[in-house]
């Protein structure tokens, strides 16, 4: 059965002129018009393609793909805007992608642009968006381990840092004190799970955890101090934007490998700086 909202591989039944009519299970036979078939493309051949309802409100295929599914989320621009039905998103396809009056939390213009979620309406059938997120998030508890590289969404901004989606799935938070600079809401990340907390809150990070993202970011300083000839001007005051831009690292972890190497009695810490310790140098 063709699943309306994803990408299907359904066969090809037969042609006619408005298209190819594809096997759609329960739903029927469903039209892939003639401007969407592949080259070559036959009878019998299976296709991949993306099934929702036109404006008509028929299922129709498309081997377009949207900027995202049913059960994703994504940052997507106003387009259109209905008084009495609701917005209008560009969602990568021809037809735009509906969010009702009932799914919008806060007051929208034209080129504004929204994290919503995905999902099939159950009483119509069709594909809408929403801005009601925290309902949209899985129940099911996450089973991240911890430093576990994970895609990550922002989608608010909190007196601690940032919520994001974790994985199209979770919600969770980037704490401001690991980051170098200000985010944007719709902004994709790349990070790792530092946490999950008995209730199910995720605390990531945009640095691997522990010993893992430790040990490298001590042997980067190292080579840096040396390339430097010895010295570097890197110390607590130091910005957190200084440090990502020198060692692509947050202000945190740059601390925990310097409080690393301060211990093997590697560097010397000093009142504007770091400076390597020579082999026999160390008391």
């Amino acid at each position: 059965m063709a699943l309306i909202g994803n990408r299907n591989t359904l066969t090809v039944v037969r042609s006619a002129p408005p298209g190819f009519y594809l096997d759609g299970g329960t739903h029927g036979e469903i039209l892939l018009p003639g401007c969407y078939v592949p080259p070559g493309a036959m009878p019998g051949h299976k296709l991949d393609v993306f099934v929702y309802r036109d404006s008509e409100d028929r299922l129709v295929a498309t081997t377009e793909t949207p900027h995202a599914v049913v059960g994703e989320f994504a940052f997507l621009r106003v387009v259109g805007l209905s008084p009495r039905i609701g917005v209008f998103l560009d969602w990568g396809l021809e037809k735009d992608l509906l969010l009702p009056l009932r799914e919008l939390v806060t007051p929208t213009k034209l080129g504004d642009w929204l994290v919503v979620h995905i999902a099939l309406d159950k009483k119509t059938d069709r594909v809408v968006a929403s801005t009601r997120l925290n309902r949209a998030f899985t129940l099911i508890p996450p089973t991240y381990a911890e430093g576990q590289p994970v895609k990550l969404l922002v989608y608010g901004e909190t007196p601690l840092g940032y919520n994001v989606i974790v994985e199209n799935r979770h919600r969770g938070l980037l704490y401001r004190t690991d980051l170098a600079g200000p985010l944007a809401v719709g902004q994709p990340l790349d990070g790792f799970v530092r946490t999950v907390r008995p209730d199910g809150k995720i605390d990531v990070g945009l640095d691997r955890v522990g010993h893992r993202r430790i040990a490298p970011v001590a042997e980067q300083i190292l080579t840096a101090l040396q390339a430097a000839g010895g010295r570097l001007p890197f110390h607590d005051d130091s910005s957190p934007e200084e440090i990502r831009a020198a060692f692509g690292v947050s202000k945190k972890a740059f601390k925990q490998a310097i409080g690393t190497l301060y211990r093997d009695r590697r560097i010397r810490i000093e009142a504007h700086g770091i400076r390597i310790v020579t082999t026999g140098a160390a008391k």
